[in-house]
């Protein structure tokens, strides 16, 4: 009995020292480990004018297929002061696949990976969310949940509504700055 006591508390203590982060042995990117709460913070404190949060996987075709337009608007609009934050709702033990999948879709920035029951997640991130994916929020500056998309969504509706919170910040702020749009140099 005092063995497997013994074995149980170095178990625990070893992972204890287990590293936040979860991340493939061939790549950089992170994929980060966090709950609905800790990103939602992260939103709120974040030093953007919009943030552009998708919930996705990689066992989902429409989240698959709406990637592309994501990164898409991402690029286009991020020295406009935009954000993207992808949460995988991968599996943990699948985490190497998402971190390949992002890696190959272009992803330099954190991503991260829910923690926690779906229900409890879903619940936190937007108490009237279905659970169902490609789910996308567009925050505004101040953190505020200004549009939901819920399914595979066009580059052209992200882009159009991430056009006119950027518009709104300006006019509120007083700036005139006008805002590029996708093709022009």
């Amino acid at each position: 009995m005092k063995r497997h006591i013994f074995v149980f508390v170095a178990l625990l203590f070893i992972s204890c020292d287990a590293p936040k982060t979860d991340r493939a042995s061939n790549t950089d990117e992170y994929l980060i480990p966090a709950t609905a709460e800790e990103i939602l913070k992260n939103v709120k404190n974040a030093d953007a004018r919009v943030v552009l949060v998708n919930v996705w996987a990689t066992w989902c075709q429409p989240c698959v297929e709406e990637f592309p337009d994501l990164m898409a608007v991402y690029q286009q609009y991020k020295e406009q002061g935009v954000k993207l934050v992808f949460i995988s709702a991968d599996f943990e033990g699948q985490a190497d696949g998402a971190i390949a999948f992002l890696k190959a879709q272009g992803v330099d920035f954190p991503s991260y990976l829910k923690l926690r029951s779906d229900r409890a997640f879903i619940n936190t991130l937007d108490p009237n969310w279905s659970g169902a994916i490609p789910a996308t929020w567009l925050y505004d500056s101040e953190g505020n949940k200004r549009y939901f998309w819920l399914g595979k969504t066009s580059h052209e509706q992200f882009e159009k509504q991430i056009r006119d919170v950027l518009m709104e910040g300006d006019q509120q702020s007083g700036l005139h700055t006008p805002l590029k749009a996708r093709g022009e140099t």
